[in-house]
């Protein structure tokens, strides 16, 4: 074992086995004063003081090697005194709380070392290199600019590089956070760290591995790890001016009385066990508190950051989003149905290990579209896929637009601009006849815990993504973000976390590898394990193990309420330790008197700071079987009719369009649907699960709001039933259309709106893991 290794192994053990020692002391003194011997109890105790005193002084010279001045001074002194004038129990009982007090601290450190393995190990250490003779294995090191790689399926592009094949998918999550494979043709660039997510390619080197994208990450977060300020010990903050006041009493109590014992009594009463002990147990609780939620703090340090931050950085892919796209609309040409569209392309997807093609396949699924087996399917890189469906040709993806593309295209485009939306082209025989939107949903719980934050004191909410600039901009609107910043490279990402820390306390929440260096450069880091990767975890000083973003706010109040406990006990105490210090100057309370008097100072404040661990307001309310049960049925009703709700867009669309025949049983359906499934459930809940929820809400007003929201969706859904009546008696829908639109389209818009508060509101107070669900 090295010195250094030896060294910080005895450092955390000491306080440990000196905790013992001193118990041991001070119980068996107390042993041998009750059967009658007091001299082998002072022998006992002073051996227990003379314990304390050399790591105690060891403990100083340390903080003096730092230019800290902190309370074991105070400690040292009052053991020196209880010796020198033969208060043993007093030094006994001090050396107790001293002990107590490192052993509390030593669990409570600032912050666990940066473990960045997971970063390192991520790196390939060895590349297939191309040149004339063919294929060679060679380390990373030694490849330059100009080398032909090649790199195959799943595997981490090594350098920076231009990629020489046709074209290249890649998962370039680990380096700007976007779930959405990037689709790249020959000739454009590829960085470092990137997963081939497509068949072999071949890339030629633009910079060396130690130059390249990746090794800058690594970079960036043992530098961020580096330049992050410690946190000052609570407790020094408080010697910076009790220990001069403390000492100054003493002096002047001796000058005056010329009696060493007064002065040692006012070390006694001045020992700062409300500093040693009140302050970590505050601390302590807040973490076993944390823990019990699933938020894992990895030091008191990073508990106290976190009580005090008020401006908050996030990421947003996989943070404040699910991290997987969705299909959400379908848009078709003329004489195309959306229901076609969606099947043709589905179909065609069906097999696709492509992240997209999941989305869209799902899409189908849950509209309860039936699929087609497709035949002879080829998976191209850069143009997604292509299949025989019923006898046609069927490409989905990104192709190329044709220059003569029909005027819808355009609007699909428009559309997909300002929804932020991510764009899969339908063709058929190389006739473009739709498309299908994606977008990466909000977590059902990101608006609750965002406004939990601002009322727990955030003032300042950034969004930092390496995702394009109209989703962040949809994000941001949505959950009413401060400021934002899109296509944000790890090192921007640094960068604009710096930046916020000139001004105020800044946490950074993340999940993905390139979170890593950002979390690591704010005052405290905070990663959903759950969702992210092993290195966002290592460089962060928190860890919402359980992947849930409600945590957060959870972690939040319970170091706001920690510190204050800390702060409100180290205040208290030090305040009666000051009056206490006023009468042993005075010569009225001794040393062995002062010693219990500090003990019931201990006791008072360590009782209230143990308050820490019943930190109201915290954690989901507690719910009883019936109203769990409630939840987890219509949470599922939900998540089963979400694909029915299409409907009502679709039926709008084939209206919108004067497409009559095809409008008409769009409309049987959506009418049927909302009729015999959704206006059941909407009563069901106001029957039953709303009266349930007023329980753990503290009112029913607390779902009055829903309530309303159902009458108007019975009012819309009479108006639609009205309407489909008159069609089926044979009236024109070209006369009903203009009425029946916004029948249409007012449903649609306030079940999404009515559904997204329910699961916001009701459906997040589950206590395990929410699925993801559409905002």
């Amino acid at each position: 074992m090295s010195g250094s290794r030896f060294t910080a192994r005895a450092g955390r053990l000491l306080p440990v086995l000196l905790l013992a020692v001193t118990l041991s002391a001070l119980a068996g003194g107390g042993l041998a004063w009750w059967i009658g011997s007091p001299r082998t109890a002072e022998q006992i105790w002073s051996a227990g003081t003379l314990a304390a005193v050399v790591p105690a002084i060891w403990w100083v010279a340390a903080a003096l090697r730092q230019h800290r001045l902190g309370t074991d001074l105070i400690a040292v002194l009052a053991l020196l005194g209880a010796l020198a004038v033969g208060e043993y129990l007093a030094g006994a009982l001090i050396a107790v709380m001293l002990a107590t007090g490192r052993t509390l601290e030593s669990a409570a450190e600032r912050r666990a070392t940066r473990d960045l393995r997971a970063l390192s190990e991520r790196m390939p250490h060895d590349a297939r290199r191309l040149h004339a003779g063919g294929l060679e294995t060679v380390p990373i090191e030694s490849l330059v600019p100009g080398d032909r790689v090649i790199v195959g399926p799943g595997e981490v592009v090594p350098v920076d590089g231009v990629i020489s094949s046709p074209a290249a998918t890649l998962d370039e999550s680990v380096l700007t956070g976007e779930s959405v494979y990037a689709q790249r043709m020959s000739g454009e660039a590829v960085r470092s760290g990137s997963v081939n997510a497509g068949a072999a390619l071949e890339i030629t080197a633009s910079a060396t591995a130690a130059d390249s994208t990746y090794s800058g990450i690594v970079r960036l977060a043992e530098e961020a790890a580096a330049q992050s300020s410690p946190v000052v010990r609570l407790a020094d903050r408080f010697a910076a001016w009790f220990l001069p006041l403390t000492l100054a009493v003493a002096g002047t109590a001796w000058l005056i009385s010329g009696s060493a014992e007064r002065a040692v009594a006012v070390l006694v009463v001045a020992t700062p066990c409300p500093l040693l002990l009140a302050a970590p147990v505050a601390v302590v609780s807040g973490l076993s508190r944390a823990a019990r939620i699933g938020v894992i703090v990895r030091s008191g340090g990073a508990l106290e950051v976190l009580g005090k931050a008020t401006t908050l950085v996030l990421d947003k892919t996989g943070t404040v989003t699910t991290g997987h796209p969705e299909g959400t609309e379908v848009l078709s040409g003329p004489g195309w149905t959306q229901t076609e569209v969606l099947r043709l392309a589905a179909s065609a997807d069906r097999f696709s290990p492509h992240v997209v093609a999941h989305a869209i396949v799902d899409a189908a699924r849950a509209r309860q579209v039936p699929l087609s087996l497709p035949t002879d399917v080829v998976e191209s890189a850069g143009t997604g896929t292509t299949a025989t469906v019923d006898g046609s040709r069927v490409t989905v993806g990104n192709h190329p637009l044709p220059a003569d593309r029909p005027e819808w295209a355009d609007t699909a485009l428009l559309r997909a601009n300002l929804d932020g939306a991510v764009i899969a082209w339908v063709s058929v025989d190389d006739t473009l006849v739709g498309a299908v939107l994606l977008h990466d949903p909000l977590r059902i719980d990101a608006a609750r815990t965002l406004r939990r934050l601002r009322a727990a004191g955030i003032n300042r909410m950034v969004m930092l993504t390496g995702d394009r600039l109209p989703p962040a901009e949809r994000i941001g609107a949505l959950l009413g973000l401060d400021a934002l910043y899109a296509e944000q490279s790890p090192a921007d990402k640094v960068a604009g976390v710096r930046a916020e820390r000139e001004t105020a306390v800044t946490a950074m929440v993340g999940d993905g590898v390139n979170d890593a260096p950002a979390l690591a450069a704010a005052d405290v880091g905070i990663a959903l394990s759950g969702y992210g990767s092993t290195a966002s975890s290592e460089a962060a000083d928190v860890v919402l193990a359980t992947g849930r973003l409600d945590r957060l706010a959870d972690a939040m109040l319970i170091a706001r309420r920690s510190r204050r406990i800390a702060l409100q006990s180290a205040g208290v105490g030090m305040g009666l330790s000051l009056v206490a210090m006023a009468f042993a100057a005075a010569g009225l309370i001794p040393a062995v008197a002062g010693a219990l008097l500090q003990e019931l100072i201990d006791l008072t404040v360590i009782a209230n700071a143990l308050r820490a661990l019943r930190t109201r307001g915290v954690g989901s309310p507690a719910l009883d079987e019936n109203t769990e049960n409630l939840l987890r049925r219509f949470s599922a009703e939900h998540d089963r009719m979400r694909g029915d709700l299409r409907v009502l867009g679709a039926a709008a669309h084939e209206l919108y369009e004067g497409r009559s025949s095809e409008a008409l049983p769009l409309l049987r359906r959506a009418d049927a649907f909302v009729q015999e499934v959704l206006l059941p459930h909407e009563r069901a809940e106001d029957r039953n699960l709303y009266p349930a929820l007023a329980a753990p809400l503290g009112s029913t007003e607390a779902t009055a709001t829903m309530s309303r929201m159902h009458a108007e969706i019975s009012s819309l859904a009479r108006r639609l039933h009205a309407h489909v009546l008159l069609a089926e008696k044979g009236n024109s829908l070209d006369a009903q259309r203009e009425d029946l639109l916004a029948c249409l389209y007012g449903l649609d818009e306030l079940l999404s709106v009515h559904f997204a508060a329910e699961e916001e509101n009701y459906f997040t107070l589950l206590p395990e893991e929410l699925p993801a669900a559409e905002q």
